[in-house]
């Protein structure tokens, strides 16, 4: 059974930094295009950065950086430099095929998410 626990969202000043974490079991991330997603209310889920066998990719650059740590089986999301807009739901996503990394889309497995809300 495969399972993705996301932790360490929270309540930030704009301005402030999160580190999110997402505890997989049930497959080895080493092997999977490894994504972050995010979803405000009222707007569709986005990918916000993807990682696969050291290649990264992001929506926007600069202030996320997304890595895994393949002995604990965890990929992690910094921010930094939060701001407003960047409120939402986040998700931790994996998916067996390369290609969903560069689009973003359409993975196969999701966690349930963890809320990020800056405030300005």
């Amino acid at each position: 059974q495969v399972q993705l626990v996301e932790s360490g969202g929270g309540s930030v000043q704009a301005g402030g930094s999160l580190r999110l974490s997402c505890v997989v079991s049930g497959l080895t991330i080493s092997s999977y295009c490894m994504g972050w997603f995010r979803q405000a209310p009222g707007k569709e889920r986005e990918g916000v950065a993807s990682i696969y066998t050291g290649a990264t990719y992001y929506r926007d650059e600069g202030r996320f950086t997304i890595s895994q740590d393949n002995a604990k089986n965890t990929l992690y999301l910094q921010m930094e430099s939060l701001k407003p807009e960047d409120t939402s739901m986040y998700y931790c996503a994996a998916d067996p095929r390369p290609s969903r990394c560069s689009i973003m889309r359409d993975f196969v497995y999701w966690g349930q998410g963890t809320q990020v809300t800056v405030s300005s």
